[in-house]
């Protein structure tokens, strides 16, 4: 467990230790804003297209074997992006970073989901989703006191030195896993090379569609897309519906295929017959809907400290910290409390410490707010994230046999990823659009002209809150820093209620997951798989 734990340190912290770093990234490589989202985006996307063809490949190949390669990749792709000199490389790096990434979650989840049963699974799983929900809160952290300290390549360097330690641990102390019979045959003629190509294509484009939203423009185009010398058609439509249409159209192809090829007798990368496992699939759609609001949350409120307060990058981590706080205290405590009262009991307590903690942060949250004043419901949060995270993983895969834990918990972790993607999106999307309906609205009573209230609002939408520090250290732009200071507050209260309507969402699911028996592991074990 502390192998795994590390491993999914490593891979987390650097899906969100990025954004707080991207301003020191921004001034050295002279990165344009296009680079500088793609900089962030493209780890997330490489990661959601590869997690299920490679927790199918640790199946069939070795988990473990597949976890230490992971490490290599990650590791030396963090050698190139601390080495890059400019934003291409950089971006190829971190695209390279997705791949080991996507090559180690899966593998850790389903190594544990493999070998621990009984009471001590519980335990394995309270430890694992406190390391995933806590070290996601601890990447913007890190990536404050890195880029307080000037010296942002550290931060993927690091990296090498760690990736050596998970290897030795993982061959002194991982035991290798694999499905039952995976080495009768061939484990390449064992690969479903159409759904692994159909899989990581259509989540690419869905994911990339939903990352990419915001910026481009949902269904109006917002801005020009030119890359690697293509130019989209000059016309009013945004390329993300495309984008996503075709995501759409290509996972549909890959449910076709898959059920021709189960059908047939051969080889599936997705098996569709999970989803009829009710804990799974109404564990998978719980998953993403917290991750929606978690990855939501982190993006909103540093942009609206940054915006209100104009506090520096580490104090912005910090006052994201009890998050984390939370998140650790309870993950531990998970495992016990799932032995007393059932792992789909404390699912359901922590959602309710959700939805409770960022109600009451939409609730309470002014243009005075600071972190501190945040503080105690992020606390709350991250208790309830603690408890959910850890248990609904382990409910959702324990009633799935063995043999299938890598696809499973390929699919789990994708869930995961979808889930934060939409989750910037989405609530990326209420809080500019809030933003300029607010600042539109505080503005149309001053004595400001219409054109500077119009260009004022615009300014403010597009900089996602930013442009509020330069109103406030600007002379004789008190009307609008004031009024930027009210709007950034009501956009953060639109997406806190609507993070907490999704968050309801998440609870209504998880009042459906029931008792699992863990049968399939104590046959697993007698059976020396």
């Amino acid at each position: 467990m502390v192998v795994i734990s590390l491993g999914v340190s490593l891979v987390v912290v650097d899906a969100t230790i990025v954004g707080v770093l991207l301003p020191r990234i921004v001034s050295d490589l002279d990165v344009t804003t296009a680079g500088a989202e793609w900089v962030t985006s493209v780890y997330a996307l490489v990661f959601a297209a590869l997690l299920i063809p490679f927790g199918r490949a640790g199946d069939l190949f070795g988990r473990r074997r597949m976890f230490v390669l992971g490490v290599v990749v990650f590791a030396l792709a963090s050698v190139g992006a601390a080495l890059a000199g400019g934003v291409g490389a950089l971006v190829a790096a971190r695209a390279v970073q997705g791949v080991g990434a996507s090559m180690i979650l899966p593998a850790t989840l389903s190594t544990v989901n493999a070998v621990f049963t009984g009471r001590d699974r519980a335990v394995a799983f309270g430890i694992w989703g406190s390391m995933i929900s806590g070290m996601a809160a601890l990447g913007p952290l890190i990536g404050g006191a890195v880029a307080t300290g000037g010296g942002w390549r550290w931060a993927f360097g690091i990296n090498l030195p760690l990736g050596a330690a998970l290897i030795a641990g993982a061959y002194r102390l991982m035991p290798e896993t694999r499905s039952p019979g995976a080495g009768s045959r061939s484990p390449l003629r064992e690969i479903d090379w159409p759904g692994a190509a159909l899989s990581a294509l259509g989540l690419a484009a869905l994911v990339c569609g939903l990352i990419e939203g915001q910026t481009y423009g949902w269904w109006t185009a917002t801005r020009r897309f030119s890359a690697a010398g293509f130019d989209w058609p000059g016309t009013a439509l945004s390329p993300v519906p495309v984008v996503i249409a075709i995501g759409i159209v290509l996972i549909a192809a890959l449910v076709v295929v898959e059920r021709a090829r189960a059908a047939a007798g051969r080889p599936v990368m997705l098996d569709l017959e999970l989803f009829r496992i009710p804990n799974f699939r109404h564990g998978n759609l719980a998953s993403s809907l917290i991750n929606v609001g978690e990855l939501g949350l982190l993006f909103i409120l540093p942009l609206f400290l940054l915006g209100v307060h104009g506090t520096n990058p580490l104090q912005i981590s910090v006052a994201i910290l009890p998050l984390a706080i939370g998140a650790f205290l309870t993950g531990g405590y998970a495992g016990k409390l799932a032995n007393k009262r059932g792992a789909h009991r404390v699912v359901q307590i922590g959602m309710v410490l959700e939805v409770a903690a960022v109600l009451a942060l939409g609730v309470t949250v002014s243009a005075t707010t600071g972190g501190f004043g945040l503080a105690p419901w992020m606390l709350l949060y991250g208790l309830g994230l603690g408890l959910t995270s850890a248990q609904l993983t382990n409910v959702s895969l324990a009633d799935v046999p063995p043999a299938q834990a890598g696809q499973a918990s390929g699919t789990q972790s994708t869930a995961r990823q979808v889930g934060a993607a939409l989750g910037i999106a989405l609530i990326g999307t209420v809080f500019a659009t809030s933003l300029g309906h607010a600042m539109s609205d505080r503005l149309a009573g001053t004595s400001l002209s219409p054109d500077r209230q119009a260009a004022v609002t615009r300014q403010l939408r597009e900089s996602a809150g930013t442009y509020g520090r330069d109103l406030h250290d600007s002379p004789g732009t008190a009307v609008e820093a004031r009024a930027a200071d009210a709007s950034l507050a009501a956009a953060t209260r639109n997406a806190a209620l609507t993070t907490a309507a999704i968050l309801a969402a998440g609870l209504a699911l998880s009042l459906r997951l029931r008792p699992s028996t863990d049968r399939h592991r104590e046959e697993s074990k007698r059976q020396g798989g």
